[in-house]
């Protein structure tokens, strides 16, 4: 998939970057190579919720280190999605932190789903990129206002009145 997305940084400064998700593609894929040749910057993407999806960034860094076979690599940047569901982690932050470490990676933390963080990890990159100076409030700005709405589900236990449990009355009997 492909897309354009517009962007204003402090100063008045208009970027616009473009976006190329090969998440689908296989990583022998000969076109892989002509996706990646020539990035300015290359998001190594996994899900927080699939150790396996992570086990699976050495191999893509790697092929992303042999396409840019000059030894001169692109911004890379770690991303971890689906924050949304951190309560089903599988990817600790620890985990994570050491392959940025490792690797001298970008490291960013994102929910698709939500949008939470999303576009305040573009307008990182495309500062970056640009060499405009950006601070944490700046930052802060772009990013969506992610609301949770609370629902109130009709209890069905006997023993809840008005959502207050009463005692319930047993009897017992040993014969």
């Amino acid at each position: 998939d492909f897309f354009v997305k517009h962007l204003i940084l402090p100063g008045e400064a208009k970027v616009t970057l473009q976006l190329w998700d090969i998440g689908g593609q296989s990583i022998g894929s000969r076109l892989l190579r002509n996706y990646i040749y020539g990035a300015h910057a290359v998001l190594l993407c996994y899900d927080i919720t699939s150790y396996q999806s992570f086990q699976n960034l050495e191999d893509w860094y790697r092929l992303m280190q042999q396409v840019f076979v000059d030894g001169k690599l692109p911004y890379v940047g770690l991303l971890a999605n689906k924050s949304d569901l951190h309560h089903l982690r599988a990817v600790t932050k620890e985990r994570h932190e050491e392959f940025v470490d490792e690797n001298d990676l970008y490291s960013f933390t994102v929910s698709a789903k939500t949008g939470d963080r999303v576009s305040g990890c573009f307008h990182r990159i495309a500062s970056d990129l640009s060499g405009i100076i950006i601070s944490r409030p700046d930052v802060q700005v772009t990013q969506q206002v992610v609301t949770a709405e609370v629902i109130e589900y009709q209890q069905n236990d006997h023993y809840i009145i008005n959502n207050e449990k009463t005692s319930k009355v047993r009897k017992c009997s040993i014969q």
